[in-house]
């Protein structure tokens, strides 16, 4: 069973946002997609400043199984990359939800996301 955590909300593409309450947001993958991925060899990560649209490809990450796209939730300007990645990209897999993010943006707005709840379900 995948870690799925209430104070977040998702993607049908298994990413995670977490709202920061100051008009930015976290965002990495979930439990669910590390697990399917197995263990991380290499993340690539967008820069501080990078802007991209919606369901647009910004970031991959990279297991020994495959690499695999991480999609923009909405059009969106990269505040900060998660740089601890650089030297640990397992911490994707050990602590996806903390540890393990994948950066922090800041948007307009977004929509199409999923309660914990409702996440779950797709995973049935």
């Amino acid at each position: 069973m995948s870690d799925i955590r209430d104070d977040r909300q998702y993607t049908k593409s298994h990413e995670w946002i977490l709202d920061n309450g100051d008009g930015t947001y976290t965002m990495g993958i979930t439990d669910h997609a590390q697990a399917l991925l197995g263990d991380m060899v290499f993340v690539e990560l967008p820069s501080e400043g990078d802007e991209t649209s919606t369901e647009d490809e910004f970031c991959v990450v990279e297991s020994v199984k495959a690499a695999s796209g991480v999609y923009a939730p909405a059009d969106l300007e990269v505040v900060e990359a998660n740089e601890a990645l650089d030297a640990e990209p397992e911490l994707v897999n050990t602590s996806c939800y903390d540890k393990g993010w994948l950066v922090k943006f800041k948007s307009e707005g977004i929509n199409d996301l999923m309660d914990a709840t409702t996440y779950s379900e797709t995973l049935d």
